[in-house]
């Protein structure tokens, strides 16, 4: 273990601080930014360094079971007894995840750590150089006299601006708890007292009785110039984060889609150098060759505007219809073909257009004519038949059916008139003209139905 650098050590005497001054670190993992901070000669905690984080995985939130990569957030407490200097990853803290509160919400893992090695499952790795300078201030502390040192990680920097952005995410309700610590911290500048009641994080409480994790809180009171200060700055940040969405702030996605992230400081020198699989140093570390950066995701803003582009554009404009639709389907098939890769986005960009560019009568007609050229004839008669199948019968009444004559339509004879030496009965000759077809006093029967 190597002791604190020459400049390091001016650096603390600069700020007014002590070698041996209690030390606290925050974590953010958006940024990808380790924060260590040191109470300087005042007895307030100043920023001493930041610190760029080589390489996080899971997403935004907290762990919550075992295997499933993600980085704790919460409130931590380290001891000495959790620092290791015989690691794998060359030196580790392990962050003592679960907590209270971990094992209260039923959340398990272990063995969660910054470390060094730029190599995350589950844990903040930064470089071997990194964490020799981190492990060497907390030494320095704990020789001081400082029993436990604080690590808060928090998903992001807890601003009005990442408030908005991320305000539709499931995990806003642990997040604005988090923030609440967060504003401790920054109003007072001192370590906040982290106690859990009713499975929650509390801050700066003071109780005759003791805290239980799972169990009801006990009464407790927070000093009155603390609630005044954290009241009035979520009350401005309320503000700001409401006028933020107001104003059309986008919404970030839920899930990123990508595993953990790496500082762009980082990330720019692994690109820099075709990728890896080489050893690259650089003035805030080496990286090693076996490092895995993240796939690349699009930021929250370019996402929204990507989307509120092809939302304008698929409405119709005046003007050639055709040509705005393909040029903003292309676009957008681009963009996506990059993100992607070449067959993925080929399939993308063809859904693009389909939906930004709907088809006409006219060239659906045509494609189904080209489509019906191209099936098999067997094919052809079987949908026919099926056709045929489902058209809907006649009535009854009106299928066409051979019929029996009826009588009304046979000839109608006449009786024979009146003569001589016939014995069949006979008609005068008179009533004959007047039973003739065509006269007005006889009803010919009909084969019409009735109701007509």
């Amino acid at each position: 273990m190597q002791p604190l650098s020459d400049r390091m050590i001016t650096d603390i005497e600069e700020k007014n601080m002590a070698k041996e001054s209690p030390i606290l670190v925050r974590i953010f993992k958006q940024e990808s930014e380790l924060e260590v901070w040191k109470e300087d000669k005042n007895g307030r905690f100043a920023l001493l360094k930041t610190y760029p984080i080589c390489r996080w995985s899971g997403d935004l939130g907290p762990k919550i079971k075992q295997g499933d990569r993600q980085a704790p957030e919460g409130f931590y407490t380290i001891t000495p007894g959790l620092m290791n200097p015989n690691s794998n990853y060359y030196l580790a803290i392990n962050t003592g995840f679960p907590n209270a509160y971990d094992r209260a919400n039923g959340r398990t893992g272990a063995f969660l750590m910054i470390h060094g090695d730029c190599s995350s499952a589950g844990c903040y790795a930064m470089t071997d150089e990194q964490v020799a300078e981190i492990y060497a201030l907390a030494r320095e502390s704990f020789f001081g006299g400082q029993k436990s040192f604080q690590i808060q990680a928090y998903p992001f920097k807890m601003t009005p601006l990442n408030m908005a952005k991320h305000r539709n995410s499931p995990n806003m309700a642990f997040w604005k708890m988090l923030k609440e610590g967060y504003d401790h911290f920054e109003v007072t500048r001192h370590e906040p007292k982290v106690d859990v009641c009713e499975k929650r994080y509390v801050f700066d409480a003071e109780s005759s009785s003791k805290f239980s994790a799972a169990d009801r809180c006990p009464a407790y009171k927070v000093p009155d110039d603390i609630v005044a200060a954290v009241r009035d700055k979520q009350r401005r940040d309320d503000i700001q984060t409401a006028e933020l969405v107001n104003r059309g702030t986008p919404a970030a996605p839920i899930r990123m889609g990508v595993d953990g992230g790496m500082n762009p400081t980082f990330l720019a020198a692994v690109k820099s150098h075709g990728g890896p699989g080489a050893t690259i140093r650089t003035a805030i570390g080496t990286i090693p060759p076996h490092v895995n950066p993240p796939a690349e995701s699009p930021s929250s803003d370019s996402f929204m505007s990507t989307m509120s582009l092809a939302s304008a554009e698929s409405k119709p404009a005046p003007g050639p219809r055709s040509s705005v639709q393909v040029a903003s389907a292309g676009s957008s098939g681009g963009f996506l073909s990059n993100l992607f890769g070449s067959r993925v986005g080929a399939r993308i960009k063809a859904r693009v257009r389909a939906v930004l560019q709907p088809p006409s009568r006219r060239s659906r007609n045509r494609r189904r004519s080209r489509q019906s050229l191209r099936t098999p004839r067997l094919l052809r008669k079987s949908l026919s038949r099926r056709l045929r199948k489902r058209r809907p019968r006649l009535q009854p009444n009106l299928r066409r059916r051979s019929r029996k004559p009826t009588p009304s339509s046979k000839a109608i004879r006449a009786p024979p008139a009146c003569s001589t030496g016939l014995r069949q009965p006979c008609l005068p000759a008179a009533s004959i003209a007047a039973s003739a077809p065509g006269a007005s006093g006889i009803k010919r029967p009909s084969n019409r139905p009735s109701g007509d």
